[in-house]
C-alpha cells in the first residue's frame, strides 16, 4: 500500500473511532442530561403513547383515567373521575404544563418507568402485551373526602382525616379547588384554563390542608395543656389554675381578653378552661411554663419540621424568640404560632392513640400494570409525643369541651367525639375575619378508626359570630360520621 493511501486510511479510521467514541460519550456520559433537556419532546411524546397508570382511593375508586385521544403526538392524555374533589390528593398531569402531586411523585411508576416494573415492561415487550403505567393505591376513603368537600363546600380551607393508630390519610380537601382535567391536553382550550387558573386571586391549586399555616387559635391549648401535664406543672384535668380573674400580659399593660368578658375564668381548673375555652387560663399557663417547655412539646408533635406524605408538608412553627408576652399569646394559638391543617390533625390523632404519633402517609400500595404489588406501605411512629396517662388526661377534656362546651356540634349519637374549637384572629390590628377551626377525634368501642381537623379562613357571617364550634366543628362530624357509619 502506498504511502497516501496508508494515510487516508489511517485518517479515516481515526474518524470512526471518533464517531465511536462521540456516539457512545452521548449515549453513556450525556444521555441524562439529552432526556431532561426541555428542548427534548421525544420523552414527552413517549409518555403519553400509551396509557398512564390510575391512582385509586383505598376502596378502590379510580381517581384518575387515561383517554385515548388519537393525536398524532400525543396518543393519551390523562383523566380525572371528580378533579375538583380529588384534585388536592392527585395534583395535576398536563402534556404541556408538567405535573405536581402524587402525579409528579409517582410519575415513575405511573408512567411506566420505574425500575421496580422492569420484568413487568419486559414481559409484555416479548409476549405482545401492551404497554402501560402501574398504579398507586391510596388511603382515601372515598366517603370520607365526599363528605369533607360537600361540607367545606364554597368555603375557603381545608379539611383532613387521619386514622391515629396508622397515620393513614383517610381525606384530603382544600377549597376552592380545580379540575386538572381542563388543562391536561394541549389546545388553546387547555391554555386558556391554564392562565384562567394561575389568575385567580383566590389560589385553587394551593393546598392548604398542607401548605398552608394559619395561626391555630386556641385548638393549640391542647399543645400548651399537655404540656403542663408532662412537666408537672398540674397533675389532673380537675386542677384548679392559679388565673387572676383579670391577666395582663407580662411586662405589658395590655390586658388578655376571653371571648366574653363575662366567663368565670378566674381560678378555673384545666378540663373547665378548655370547655369554654378561656384565653385567660391558657395564655397565663404558657407564660408560667416558659417558652422552651412549650417549644419541646410541640417539636414532639411535629413542629418545626416537614413531612413527607409523600407530599411534602410546610412546617408548622412555635417560635423560638418570644418574649414572655409573646409566649403567652403563643401558647394560646395566636401571635408567632402557625400550623397547617395536617399538624393540628396530627396533634389529635396522637391524643387519640394515647400519645403514639405516627407517620401520616397518602400511598398504601403501587401496582404494575398487571396488578402485582411492587411496594406497601407499614406504618411508622414519628413520636412519643406524650405518655398515655397524659393523653387519657387530654381526651377526658376533649370529650368534656364536645359534651358541655364549644363543640357541641359535633355530637354523634353512639360514638364518643372529643374535639377543640377554635377562632383564630389574623390580619392587621386583628382586622380580618377570624379563621375556623375543629379538632377531633372518633372513639367507637375500644377503637379510634379517624382524627380530623378543619380550617374554614371566613364566612358570610359576622367576624364574632365565626367560630369553630359553629362552622368547622358541623364539618368535622359530617367526615367522621362517614368513616365511622353512624
Amino acid at each position: 500500500m502506498n504511502q497516501p493511501i496508508r494515510r487516508v486510511s489511517v485518517f479515516c479510521m481515526v474518524l470512526i473511532l471518533a464517531l465511536l467514541l462521540r456516539s457512545n460519550w452521548i449515549q453513556v456520559v450525556q444521555a441524562d442530561s439529552y432526556a431532561t433537556n426541555p428542548h427534548n419532546m421525544r420523552a414527552t411524546y413517549d409518555e403519553y403513547s400509551y396509557p398512564r397508570g390510575t391512582i385509586y382511593t383505598a376502596d378502590g375508586q379510580a381517581m384518575t383515567t387515561s383517554t385515548f385521544t388519537d393525536g398524532y403526538k400525543y396518543k393519551y392524555k390523562t383523566g380525572w373521575t371528580n378533579g375538583p374533589l380529588y384534585a388536592p390528593v392527585t395534583g395535576y398531569s398536563s402534556q404541556v404544563f408538567g405535573s405536581n402531586g402524587l402525579e409528579s411523585l409517582e410519575d415513575g411508576v405511573l408512567g411506566g418507568t420505574d425500575d421496580r416494573l422492569f420484568f413487568n415492561n419486559t414481559w409484555n415487550a416479548v409476549t405482545g402485551g401492551k404497554r402501560s403505567g402501574g398504579d398507586v393505591v391510596t388511603t382515601i376513603n372515598a366517603k370520607a373526602q365526599q363528605a369533607a368537600f360537600q361540607g367545606l363546600g364554597n368555603k375557603k380551607g381545608a379539611a383532613i382525616a387521619i386514622d391515629p393508630r396508622t397515620g393513614a390519610i383517610l381525606a384530603l380537601v382544600s377549597t376552592p379547588s380545580f379540575d386538572p382535567s381542563t388543562f391536561a391536553g394541549n389546545t388553546s382550550a387547555d391554555q386558556k384554563a391554564w392562565n384562567s387558573l394561575n389568575s385567580d386571586t383566590s389560589a385553587p391549586t394551593l393546598d392548604r390542608a398542607l401548605r398552608q399555616t394559619y395561626p391555630p387559635g386556641s385548638t393549640f391549648k391542647l399543645v400548651t395543656a399537655a404540656t403542663a401535664f408532662e412537666t408537672g406543672k398540674y397533675q389532673n384535668p380537675d386542677d384548679q389554675t392559679d388565673t387572676p380573674d383579670t391577666y395582663v400580659l407580662p411586662g405589658t399593660n395590655t390586658v388578655l381578653h376571653n371571648d366574653s368578658d363575662s366567663e368565670n375564668c378566674g381560678q378555673a381548673t384545666l378540663k373547665y378552661a378548655l370547655e369554654i375555652s378561656c384565653n385567660t387560663v391558657y395564655g397565663k399557663l404558657g407564660a408560667d411554663l416558659g417558652e422552651d417547655k412549650l417549644l419541646a412539646q410541640a417539636n414532639k408533635f411535629g413542629f418545626n419540621q416537614t413531612v413527607n406524605t409523600p407530599i411534602r408538608s410546610a412546617a408548622s412553627t412555635f417560635p423560638s424568640d418570644s418574649t414572655p408576652d409573646g409566649t403567652a399569646m403563643d401558647a394560646i394559638g395566636q401571635h408567632n404560632t402557625a400550623a397547617t391543617p395536617l399538624q393540628m390533625c396530627m396533634v389529635a390523632a396522637a391524643i387519640a392513640n394515647n400519645g403514639k404519633l405516627m407517620q401520616p402517609y397518602l400511598v398504601d400500595e403501587e401496582k404494575s400494570g398487571s396488578g402485582t404489588v411492587i411496594s406497601k406501605t407499614s406504618p411508622k411512629e414519628m413520636d412519643q409525643a406524650v405518655s398515655p396517662a397524659t393523653a387519657q388526661k387530654l381526651q377526658t377534656m376533649m370529650v368534656d369541651v364536645v359534651q358541655n362546651g364549644t363543640g357541641k356540634l359535633a355530637q354523634i349519637p353512639g360514638v364518643e367525639v372529643g374535639g377543640k374549637t377554635g377562632t383564630a384572629q389574623h390580619g392587621v390590628d386583628n382586622a380580618g375575619k377570624p379563621f375556623a377551626w375543629f379538632v377531633s377525634y372518633a372513639k367507637v368501642g375500644n377503637d379510634i378508626p379517624v382524627a380530623v381537623a378543619v380550617v374554614v379562613e371566613d364566612g358570610a357571617a359576622q367576624s364574632d359570630e365565626i367560630s369553630g364550634g359553629s362552622i368547622a366543628a358541623p364539618i368535622a362530624k359530617q367526615i367522621m360520621q362517614a368513616v365511622v357509619g353512624h
